[in-house]
């Protein structure tokens, strides 16, 4: 039986669980080819970063399940299980990981929207008579 390595990363209000298998490098996205789910190429390139980074392009399977948020979101939240699921498998990509910042949580969200305003920071028209 081959070993798999699974980890989790988060992003904004999206949730990844990463599983890595070694393979030939397929990469699936909540069931669906990461082909189909993101698009267009540059998307797709962010989802392979890590594996770039790593020299680990076509190398393990991957399977992801991921929740919540929007695009980039899930990008960066599939980024960070991957980066940290590649780390399980070989401690030594550390330095290489951390220097493409691929092993930092991105911790800022939203701005929850305040009274008396039509968004988080915007302000009403001010009318002074």
């Amino acid at each position: 039986m081959s070993e798999s390595f699974s980890a989790t990363g988060r992003r904004k209000t999206s949730t990844a669980s990463v599983t890595l298998k070694p393979g030939s490098g397929t990469i699936t996205i909540n069931k669906r080819p990461f082909e189909d789910y993101f698009g267009t190429v540059s998307l797709q390139n962010q989802v392979l970063l890590p594996f770039q980074v790593a020299n680990a392009v076509n190398q393990y399977d991957v399977s992801v399940n991921a929740k919540g948020g929007g695009v980039t979101g899930q990008i960066g939240a599939i980024q960070l299980g991957i980066a940290r699921a590649l780390l399980k498998t070989n401690e030594e990509l550390k330095d290489t990981l951390r220097e493409s910042d691929l092993l930092t949580r991105d911790s800022r969200k939203k701005e929850r929207k305040k009274p008396g305003q039509p968004k988080a920071r915007k302000r009403f028209q001010f009318s002074k008579r």
